[in-house]
């Protein structure tokens, strides 16, 4: 039996591939999460630097490959047996294994998480490149959900791309009812908070939100079609909403603080990936 039929015919042997994928890529996730913004910024102090003639500031080289893995207190490197997806974070019992230092638990947290979203798609999807369609979209909207909570940044290096592969998985309707749902489900998604925002800013003069919002959108208007973009929107804000009231029942949450709307927007497109067909008008 070819390992592509076992895969879509057997239960067990799928979701194990699909669990070990998982925790793989939710440590991929770490990386992401944590050097992209990085790099960015770095990418854009020094194009600032050329365009004010001003002398340019050296940096450490960084990118998602290299240098390897280091603790980003003590700056050293990180032993490969520490680096297994779970395991690593027990084995050192949630610290650095040279300083000491604790480990965020957000870590393992984004790889287990990534792995149950890989088997939960496992057992909702049987088709192969389903699967791996959607696990490749569900990892993007991770590093996009983690990465603007933690710099309010949506980067354009994810959610174009992400637009542009819901349109092709879609030429004959993988996730969305035709290709002409997404085109419409990308050109809606991106005007309809392109509006609010907008409309928001007239009338108070202040940024309600960001482009990346709007590229997000899109891009999960891309993937399942115009008709799921409502239920998302509500999905998203009934999210931001309970997550806003719980900040603020813990104190936790100045009042005229921004919130990123990036997560929930991502809670929203997961919920689309499994329930597209409950979701569409």
């Amino acid at each position: 039996m070819e390992l592509s039929t076992l895969f879509e015919t057997v239960l067990w042997f799928r979701l194990s591939v699909l669990l070990i994928l998982g925790l793989c890529f939710g440590s991929f996730l770490n990386v992401v999460i944590y050097r992209l913004p990085i790099i960015l910024n770095n990418k854009w102090r020094q194009q600032a630097q050329e365009i004010l003639e001003l002398p340019m500031e050296s940096s450490k080289k960084l990118s998602l490959s290299f240098p390897s893995s280091f603790c980003p207190k003590c700056e050293q490197k990180i032993p490969w047996w520490t680096n297994i997806p779970l395991f690593g974070y027990l084995a050192v019992r949630g610290k650095c294994y040279s300083c000491a230092q604790p480990i965020l638990l957000r870590y393992p947290i984004i790889e287990l998480l990534t792995a149950i979203l890989f088997v939960s798609i496992g057992i909702h999807y049987n088709d192969s490149w389903q699967i791996l369609f959607a696990c490749s979209f569900t990892a993007v909207i991770i590093a996009l959900t983690f990465i603007d909570l933690d710099t309010f940044l949506l980067p354009d290096e994810l959610t174009l791309p992400l637009i542009w592969a819901g349109l092709l998985v879609n030429l004959h309707g993988l996730f969305s009812s035709s290709l002409e749902a997404s085109i419409f489900g990308a050109v809606i998604g991106y005007l309809s908070l392109w509006s609010i925002y907008w409309v928001f800013k007239l009338l108070t003069g202040k940024e309600g939100m960001g482009y990346g919002d709007f590229k997000l959108l899109a891009a999960i208007g891309a993937w399942f079609g115009w008709q799921s973009l409502v239920n998302v929107l509500l999905i998203s804000s009934l999210l931001g909403i309970v997550y806003a009231i719980t900040l603020r029942l813990l104190g936790k949450l100045e009042s005229g603080k921004a919130i990123p709307f990036g997560p929930f927007l991502g809670g929203g497109a997961i919920a689309s990936l499994f329930f597209a067909k409950f979701m569409m008008l």
